[in-house]
């Protein structure tokens, strides 16, 4: 089999590159569809909108007036799904889902609240917002768009 490659620079947005929301620590291919890329490039415009809002404490800010959002996982093809452990009916898979880091409570809250925000400001609806964390107490924001049939689910779960 020939590996297939990304162009790991291109850009979904402004701000987001394919190679950022294709990233996988499993040495696995990882190579979206061009209608996952479509999915990818709807995902990262509620993403920028993200990022333009202001964060109410300094203390979140890493640099510079907009804060820049880390992304953790965007898509997976179904081997990197099942090596991560994800669910067989992940939106990963379909490039609608993105986890973002998230440095401590404050900003999952943060986040959660303003992607709320724009959802409504949009009346547009989400599939998933999900406020997740690790037995070793770390935290990241799970946030799904698909093409159609969101369903608006937010939940907090402890893995």
């Amino acid at each position: 089999m020939t590996n297939v490659e990304i162009n790991k620079q291109a850009r979904l947005s402004q701000h987001f590159t394919l190679g950022e929301l294709c990233k996988t620590s499993a040495n696995l291919e990882n190579v979206p569809n061009e209608a996952q890329v479509n999915n990818l490039k709807r995902l990262c415009g509620w993403l920028e909108e993200l990022r333009r809002r202001p964060s109410p404490s300094p203390s979140l800010l890493r640099e510079g007036s907009e804060e820049p959002i880390i992304i953790n996982s965007g898509y997976r093809s179904p081997e990197v799904n099942r090596a991560v452990g994800g669910v067989p009916d992940s939106n990963h898979l379909t490039g609608c889902a993105v986890d973002i880091h998230v440095t401590g409570l404050e900003q999952l809250i943060h986040y959660a609240s303003t992607l709320l925000d724009i959802s409504d400001e949009r009346q547009e609806d989400f599939d998933e917002l999900l406020l997740e964390r690790s037995p070793r107490g770390t935290y990241w924001l799970h946030f799904a768009v698909r093409p159609s049939g969101n369903r608006r689910r937010v939940r907090l779960i402890q893995t």
